[in-house]
């Protein structure tokens, strides 16, 4: 199908009433609803005028992107942070003060015990060995805790409880968040 003069009169008047591409395509015939938008991006034609108002020339300008978060500052004054949470298609933002004064304090749990490794290389692992890695792989010092492991777990009871947490102690540690 080729594109004659009269027919890209008619694809231009049809456009400018506001028309689809598919009412075009049909009054046209013998094209497609496809070949009629590649043609009207191709004659770089504006946004079709609604129908019964006028063609559209600006759009609406483009809502800027949040900025985003910035490392609070410590210099003099109480930071402040400010947080996002996305809930559904908008995020809410909430302010958070606190005082760069305040320090915080680690406080171990008294009931963990936390095995002494064996350190062991990838070569001296074997099936009752726990294969838990330690350290950077790209530095001397990695290895592997090499604890003895029950049949069914590839790590201790220690490794294992931190691999494997229960679905509900998951949901729990991400709300927290």
């Amino acid at each position: 199908m080729n594109w004659t003069d009269e027919r890209v009169e008619k694809l231009k008047r049809l456009w400018a009433e506001g028309l689809s591409a598919s009412q075009i395509a049909a009054q046209l015939g013998g094209v497609s609803r496809n070949a009629v938008i590649g043609k009207v991006h191709r004659l770089n034609l504006p946004g079709r005028a609604k129908a019964g108002g006028t063609v559209p020339t600006n759009r609406a300008p483009k809502r800027p992107a949040a900025a985003a978060p910035r490392a609070p500052s410590f210099a003099g004054r109480a930071p402040t942070r400010t947080i996002a949470r996305p809930v559904g298609a908008t995020a809410l933002k909430e302010e958070v003060e606190f005082e760069a004064s305040q320090e915080l304090v680690y406080r171990p749990a008294s009931n963990v015990v936390v095995p002494i490794s064996r350190k062991l290389a990838l070569t001296e692992l074997t099936e009752r060995t726990c294969k838990w890695p330690v350290g950077d792989p790209l530095t001397d010092e990695f290895h592997f805790c090499g604890c003895e492991s029950p049949d069914s777990s590839p790590y201790c009871n220690y490794h294992a409880k931190l691999a494997y947490q229960p679905v509900h102690d998951r949901r729990k540690a991400a709300t927290r968040s």
